[in-house]
């Protein structure tokens, strides 16, 4: 299934926070709901939130378009500025932006209907990019998994936080249609529990052999042999190598590492920073306490405890094994090979 379409003049999204009880599907028709769908995640996963914030950009400019060019320029300079302050980790986002914003540079002396038609064929073709650009991986991704395998994930990689097809779990589901009899451990990724909710609804769905298990019990799991590798996906990739992804990743590859387990980081190249030498410089996003001392608005903790609730941690490139990315498999070391990338088609 598709998380983001673009129908009738309106972004229809998953609201990703019902499921797995219901599919429910939201319709923004203003710019600030997409930048309130983004916020409040509705709409997660790096790639799912760049292209999503494409299509932010295009109601915006449908919304200014029959403004004075200066005023719809000026206009859609602030639409810009506050869908990237929704989330501050996932480059895509930012990526995808700078994307619509070199199409309005370009286009700047038209007339403004015609740049929004411009900025929307920009955002169709960035959704449409991402689906072959998963897919690609998928196929490369596949090639590390073995016949028989056991594979950890953690967070949600699939569908749900891309326009269709996954990175992490796209390449799990490519080795599944190559039949190569695999099985899924699925952390249940605290303390939104995207894994729990997300992956393994998304693996039932297909069909695919999965056990939910604790975020605590992969350390065990890898201990007793029980993992062939790992896979997980990314919100950002510095140039060393050095990956931001869902908190307890970090936990995870140190694991996989004294195990030697091999611990794969999936993600598109709109997924790496290109402009950013180490994973010191990634900002990473704090979320509201609640989403710790509540599950489903029911209190869990005593009223006044502190609460620390990073949404992301950073896992050193020593403990990646390799990148998966659409135009290949990139081993370490990572700075030169990923540079490489910029520029190849």
């Amino acid at each position: 299934m598709k998380t983001v379409v673009w129908e009738k003049d309106q972004v229809v999204v998953i609201d990703q926070r019902k499921l797995p009880q219901t599919l429910e599907y939201v319709r923004c028709s203003d710019y600030r709901e997409v930048a309130g769908a983004i916020r409040d995640m509705l709409v997660r996963g790096a790639p799912a939130i760049g292209a999503t914030a494409a299509y932010g950009m295009a109601l915006a400019a449908g919304k200014f378009c029959d403004l004075e060019r200066s005023e719809f320029l000026r206009r859609m300079e602030e639409a810009s500025r506050e869908l990237a302050a929704t989330r501050p980790t996932a480059v895509n986002l930012f990526w995808a932006l700078r994307e619509i914003e070199g199409v309005i540079k370009k286009q700047k002396d038209r007339k403004p209907r015609d740049i929004y038609q411009e900025i929307l064929k920009t955002a169709e073709k960035i959704a449409g990019d991402d689906i072959e650009t998963n897919r690609r991986i998928g196929k490369y991704g596949a090639e590390l998994v073995p016949p028989s395998a056991n594979i950890l994930t953690h967070c949600n990689t699939g569908s749900l936080a891309t326009v269709e097809f996954g990175t992490a779990l796209g390449v799990i589901r490519a080795a599944h249609r190559q039949r190569k009899n695999i099985h899924v451990f699925v952390d249940e990724t605290r303390p939104r529990l995207q894994g729990a909710r997300l992956t393994a609804w998304e693996l039932v769905q297909e069909q695919i052999p999965a056990t939910l298990i604790p975020d605590s019990a992969s350390g065990m799991l890898m201990k007793d042999g029980r993992v062939d590798l790992v896979l997980v996906g990314a919100d950002r990739i510095a140039l060393n190598g050095d990956t931001a992804n869902k908190i307890g990743t970090y936990n995870v590859a140190v694991i996989a590492h004294e195990n030697h387990v091999p611990f794969y980081v999936v993600a598109p190249t709109t997924t790496i920073d290109f402009e950013m030498e180490s994973g010191d410089s990634i900002v990473i996003e704090e979320r509201d306490r609640s989403e710790v001392t509540h599950i489903e608005g029911v209190p869990i903790a005593p009223e006044g405890i502190g609460v620390f609730n990073p949404a992301f941690d950073v896992t050193p490139a020593k403990y990646i094994t390799a990148i998966i990315t659409e135009k290949g498999i990139i081993e370490k070391p990572f700075a030169d090979k990923l540079l490489r990338l910029k520029e190849k088609p």
